[in-house]
């Protein structure tokens, strides 16, 4: 079951996996959030455009997994639930944002993307880790935890 419950602006609305009660959670923060109610720490996943990147991923207090997808990417879209996932297991140290490179090709140009899924683990607004390629849930897990261990 997906701890995300929906979108209201830069805010998702986010069902704590401890308590369940219904939190938002901004885009971009100082810190990174926990519940309301019982403090746990929430996953953390949002969406950037070309506009919002540097606020939402740069400027993250935590290490960033950025999923460079579009809609039409039928491995984007079977990457997506482990991505996603990663953003509740690894609630408190790793925030999860994806990036329709459709919308934001100033970001693929960027990181010079020429395949998706391209996925890039961020730390303090510096690439760690590029992944291209989908990777079943297991692989995906152990890539982000070995990056995030050398960031």
């Amino acid at each position: 079951m997906s701890s995300r419950v929906g979108h209201v602006g830069g805010t998702s609305l986010v069902r704590c996996p401890s308590c369940s009660a219904q939190n938002r959670v901004p885009a971009a923060a100082k810190g990174s959030p926990r519940c309301a109610k019982c403090h746990a720490a929430l996953p953390w996943l949002a969406e950037a455009e070309d506009d919002t990147f540097q606020t939402v991923v740069l400027d993250a207090p935590t290490p960033v997994l950025v999923d460079l997808w579009a809609p039409w990417c039928g491995p984007c879209r079977m990457v997506s639930p482990a991505v996603e996932r990663l953003a509740t297991t690894m609630a408190g140290t790793l925030k999860v944002v994806k990036v329709n490179v459709d919308r934001s090709p100033g970001v693929a140009r960027r990181f010079g993307v020429q395949g998706i899924p391209t996925l890039l683990i961020l730390n303090d607004g510096k690439l760690v880790s590029q992944q291209v390629g989908a990777l079943p849930e297991a692989a995906l897990g152990r890539w982000v935890k070995e990056a995030m261990a050398t960031a």
